[in-house]
């Protein structure tokens, strides 16, 4: 036997990344009635009433929330269902992603 032969074989264990994560913003307008924001964060993004509330208000002083924080494919699929719920109705409704850092 060769002394290569009695040498343990090292294991390379591959590096996994985790998943950079997305924020969904929500963007006030003027337009959007705050009932209707209320109800698409309570659908979409399974909020209580008060959740969906502070949410909201925060949105209106502010400008802009960040309502959460998922994957970027969660994050985008999110933002554009919510988005479109308020263009069915015909409102400016707004919701962005963007990397969280």
């Amino acid at each position: 036997m060769s002394d290569t032969d009695l040498k343990p074989k090292t294991k390379v264990k591959p590096k996994v990344e985790k998943p950079r994560l997305h924020k969904v913003i929500l963007v006030n307008d003027d337009y959007t009635p705050r009932e209707f924001v209320v109800m698409v964060l309570k659908a979409e993004f399974r909020m209580s009433e008060d959740q969906a509330h502070k949410v909201m208000i925060t949105a209106h002083r502010r400008g802009v929330c960040v309502v959460a924080v998922f994957t970027r494919e969660i994050a985008e699929e999110k933002a554009t269902s919510a988005t479109d719920r308020g263009r069915k109705m015909g409102f400016p409704l707004l919701f962005t992603t963007e990397p969280e850092e």
